[in-house]
């Protein structure tokens, strides 16, 4: 079983910055992706960026240029810094683990808040 909790999420006015953070612990292999996803009301759960084990990444056009995706493998941390946001980045954001274990899984977190006033 693997849990993630997230951190850093609030309120912020348009043109400011946040940095999410998210912890995995339990059964964590040592090759998986973890991303940061975000939903916003009324709308479907979205893929923001993405970090393979590797140190690969994949950002959201939305996003590329503004926000950076980073991870620490030795302590299963992944960040994303989030730059120059807009009001049309609000939403809850939550953190994902995809690893193989016996077959591919998702792991999630609770989600959290981000808002960004105009």
């Amino acid at each position: 079983q693997v849990q993630l909790v997230e951190s850093g999420g609030g309120m912020v006015q348009a043109g400011g910055s946040l940095r999410l953070s998210c912890v995995a612990s339990g059964s964590i292999s040592s090759f998986n992706t973890m991303a940061w996803h975000r939903q916003a009301p009324g709308n479907q759960r979205e893929l923001v960026a993405s970090i393979a084990s590797s140190g690969r990444t994949n950002y959201d056009d939305s996003v590329k240029g503004r926000f950076t995706i980073s991870r620490d493998n030795a302590k299963n941390t992944v960040s994303l810094q989030m730059n120059s946001l807009k009001p049309e980045d609000t939403a809850v954001y939550y953190c994902k683990l995809n690893q193989f274990s016996g077959f591919w899984y998702d792991y999630w977190g609770q989600g959290t808040q981000v808002t960004v006033s105009s």
